[in-house]
């Protein structure tokens, strides 16, 4: 029987950042790649949008990862999905660094150049959490092809959410060495020891396993 996992990719990225994930064959992955944002359009409204993509009449898994995690969170409120996992993410706005939510409410966002998102130097990616050559390189072309305009929306839907509900049947992943999305300000189902915001690629496998391995004790 086939068993269908979709997933959402995290702000700056796209289905490359889920490529060293691995599932057996009778797993169908389902990959929900970017779509334009309407003008002022809020996270909830966009991850509908999203989730139109979703076929809801059969059993099906979701991931997300970092952005990706939020609006995940929110299809979850409605689709009620057999199982979601957040990578690197959050599925409460009061789990986001302090710093966030202030910005959030000052509009710092907006102050930001389109052009200075587009910059991915070897430090920033760094901190992204790539260590090796080729986690750098990844990460780099993943900045340039990235659409700025997008990237600037999203980060002002991300400081500006608000959500205070949990989904049930949802298993948050996240790294302790997680500098985007501290781990000292989540409350994790399962922590990764080193584990950094792009550990979705540098620690695939271990992060696969662990999927499989939810997915086989419900």
């Amino acid at each position: 029987m086939t068993e269908r996992i979709y997933f959402i990719s995290g702000l700056g990225a796209d289905r490359r950042a889920f490529k060293k994930l691995v599932f057996p064959p009778n797993f169908e992955l389902v990959y929900l790649d970017w779509i334009p944002a309407l003008k002022n359009e809020s996270l909830e409204a966009y991850a509908l949008r999203l989730a139109a993509k979703i076929d809801a009449s059969s059993p099906f898994y979701l991931v997300g990862l970092s952005f990706g995690g939020m609006l995940a969170t929110e299809i979850s409120k409605q689709l009620k999905p057999s199982h979601t996992f957040l990578i690197s993410s959050t599925p409460l706005f009061k789990e986001l660094p302090w710093y966030y939510r202030m910005a959030g409410s000052l509009s710092l966002q907006k102050a930001i150049p389109v052009s200075l998102l587009k910059r991915g130097n070897n430090i920033g990616l760094k901190f992204l959490g790539a260590k090796t050559h080729e986690e750098i390189k990844l990460l780099k072309q993943l900045v340039i092809d990235s659409d700025p305009i997008f990237m600037k929306w999203a980060l002002t839907c991300i400081l500006n959410w608000r959500n205070k509900e949990r989904p049930i049947n949802l298993t948050h992943i996240h790294g302790t060495a997680d500098n985007i999305l501290p781990f000292r300000y989540n409350k994790p189902d399962i922590r990764i020891e080193g584990g950094g915001h792009f550990m979705v690629y540098a620690n695939a496998d271990v992060i696969s396993k662990l999927i499989l391995k939810q997915i086989a004790d419900l």
